[in-house]
């Protein structure tokens, strides 16, 4: 694979792993625009491919930490205390990541490869674009916004964790769905967005273990320096991203996010149904 696919595909991921757009579906567009522009040494195995998708979410991994510092800090400092048998407001937010986290951990180890075999196809993804982002507008205007990270309970965190699930479908976007269900909750739009970026971390860490296992096992040097190219490009992307994200979502809504889905959804659409790439 050419260092240009590398880096499109990078680009690609930073930009779309924490918006609530699916980053999952604009990796399908970037494969199919690769495809049909003929570009050089795109036969890759899916193997490859699959390597240097999840290479490139160890970048976003690493933004998002960068950003997420403090809240990383009170987490880890809160665990500490609470061996020590304290309870602090750091240890209830590490305990609410984990509560959240633990459904997709179930439901993914049973049933991940499963989902991947059966639902992977471009149909798919643009009907679960188009849908879940009609989803994220109706909870963004129908909810109210008074609740906080601080207010969060063991149960709404399980809802959000519960709905984090349905990210197993390709196009309905992770953080897409966590932001919904945090704001049918009630919390408040950069709220939303910073609990999706702390339940980002276990979810990236695991592919991001997985990434690191198939590199050592592969024994492809070309390919680790493609993917490290793509871990960079990934992170510093991404980090500006989450800034941009949490920048507008302090002074407006959603409906912009949910427009484009729209747009990228019927773009999948037209591609499957109106030339053929099915």
């Amino acid at each position: 694979m050419s260092l240009l696919h590398v880096v499109i595909l990078a680009i690609v991921q930073g930009i779309t792993e924490f918006l609530p757009i699916s980053s999952s579906g604009h990796l399908v567009l970037a494969w199919e625009a690769f495809d049909v522009a003929g570009m050089a040494a795109i036969e890759q195995a899916q193997s490859d491919r699959l390597t240097l998708d999840i290479a490139v979410h160890v970048g976003t991994l690493a933004a998002v930490c960068v950003y997420a510092w403090r809240e990383i800090g009170q987490m880890a400092g809160g665990l500490a205390r609470l061996a020590v048998g304290r309870w602090t407001p750091g240890a209830r937010l590490a305990a609410l990541v984990l509560v959240s986290t633990l459904p997709l951990i179930l439901v993914g180890g049973l049933f991940k490869d499963t989902v991947t075999a059966e639902l992977r196809d471009t149909a798919i993804v643009a009907w679960a674009t188009i849908g879940f982002g009609i989803v994220l507008y109706i909870a963004d205007r129908s909810a109210m916004t008074f609740r906080r990270i601080d207010h969060m309970t063991f149960s709404a965190g399980m809802i959000i964790g519960l709905a984090q699930v349905l990210a197993l479908i390709p196009g309905t976007s992770r953080s897409g769905i966590t932001m919904t269900a945090a704001r049918f909750l009630g919390f408040e739009r950069v709220e939303a967005a910073r609990f999706s970026l702390l339940l980002a971390i276990p979810a990236i860490l695991g592919a991001g273990s997985l990434a690191g296992y198939d590199l050592y096992e592969s024994g492809n040097v070309v390919l680790g320096h493609e993917a490290l190219v793509g871990a960079v490009v990934a992170f510093v992307v991404a980090l500006l991203s989450i800034m941009l994200m949490i920048g507008w979502l302090r002074r407006a809504s959603f409906t912009p996010f949910v427009l484009y889905r729209i747009l990228l959804g019927a773009a999948l659409l037209w591609w499957v149904y109106g030339t053929g790439g099915a």
